[in-house]
């Protein structure tokens, strides 16, 4: 068995541990539905007093993450603008979020 046979098998075993990482993240967090920014407006108007993560990523250029817990999903939408959110919405300002593709 040469070398190349070896790093085939740890590439598999790399790329294996990477789906079961992700598999475990969705399993920790549940389902996390995307949605386009008006439908998740949406969502924010017919709960209550929501509250929303948000946060901020600069690769290229400036996007907005956002994500609210409504009926036992997890709603995520990305931005290029910040979104406009009603007085009663608690926000919390998280370092980045993470969603598993």
């Amino acid at each position: 068995m040469g070398n190349g046979a070896v790093a085939g098998g740890a590439a598999g075993g790399a790329a294996a541990g990477g789906a079961a990482a992700i598999a475990q993240a969705i399993k920790a967090s549940g389902a996390i539905v995307r949605v386009e920014p008006t439908d998740f407006m949406t969502i924010l108007q017919r709960a209550g007093n929501p509250l929303v993560v948000c946060s901020q990523s600069k690769f290229f250029s400036i996007k907005y993450h956002y994500l609210t817990a409504y009926k036992g999903l997890i709603f995520y939408t990305k931005t290029k603008m910040p979104l406009t959110l009603r007085l009663e919405t608690e926000v919390i300002t998280a370092k980045n979020i993470w969603i598993p593709s």
